[in-house]
């Protein structure tokens, strides 16, 4: 048993320590959604024209001509994601409560029926101050946050399905890679065809269920993280 638990604890370090002195690796596209996207058919082709008086119109439907539509609209195509985030957000609140309460009760006289329960209750009690309490209860709380966030970008992205509500999903990956560090960007959701600009271009708010991500992995990344130790002795250690 206990083998098997150091073998399962050096099992990430000796895979992290194959990685000494090299830069990290690019993600393979071979099995991704773009891959099988971008192999399932070929690409659009343009329109095979009849005859020379069609080539030299300008009114033709094909993607070469002047007014022909660029736009991505099967799967394999490719459209530019815009991304242009600038959001700020600031939120404060508080809130306060206090209460206090009073009771006094006592019997002093009742025909003499206090006096005759004087004699039979303890030393020190008697129904004159049978009861009086006093409560007082004081909360207050203030909470604020404060955030602002501005990312600017453009990436590729596939058409990776169409639906049968004619709903494009998309997938974009880029990797740049600087020495050992290792930049990604990735970016999926959900398009309409009509929210294509001419351009062949999509803002990221027109972008349903839109997942960005903007990170890297290397060795500039692995020294702003914590080691993994102490990864495992912050989510056990209650204190």
């Amino acid at each position: 048993m206990r083998r098997l638990i150091l073998t399962l604890l050096l099992l990430p370090a000796c895979t992290r320590l194959e990685e000494v002195g090299k830069a990290p690796g690019f993600s393979p596209l071979e099995g991704s959604y773009q891959h099988h996207a971008m192999y399932s058919r070929p690409l659009p082709q343009s329109t095979i024209l009849s005859g020379p008086t069609d080539a030299s119109s300008l009114w033709t439907g094909g993607t070469t001509s002047l007014l022909g539509d660029r736009r991505a609209g099967q799967r394999g195509d490719i459209l530019t994601v815009v991304i242009e985030i600038d959001d700020k957000a600031e939120i404060s609140n508080s809130s306060g409560r206090s209460r206090s309460g009073t009771e006094t009760m006592g019997i002093p006289s009742l025909l003499g029926i206090p006096q005759r329960l004087d004699r039979r209750l303890p030393e020190g009690a008697t129904m004159a101050e049978a009861v009086d309490t006093s409560s007082s209860s004081d909360f207050s709380g203030d909470g604020s946050v404060k955030r602002k966030e501005k990312l600017t970008l453009r990436v590729a992205a596939t058409v990776v399905e169409e639906l049968p509500n004619g709903v494009l999903r998309i997938e974009g990956q880029q990797e740049v890679r600087v020495n050992f560090e290792l930049r990604e960007l990735i970016v999926t959701g959900y398009v309409r065809p009509t929210d294509i600009s001419r351009q062949n271009e999509i803002t990221y708010d027109k972008i349903a269920g839109a997942r960005v991500s903007y990170g890297g992995r290397g060795q500039i990344t692995d020294m702003q993280q914590p080691r993994l130790g102490q990864q495992v002795a912050d989510i056990l250690l209650p204190f």
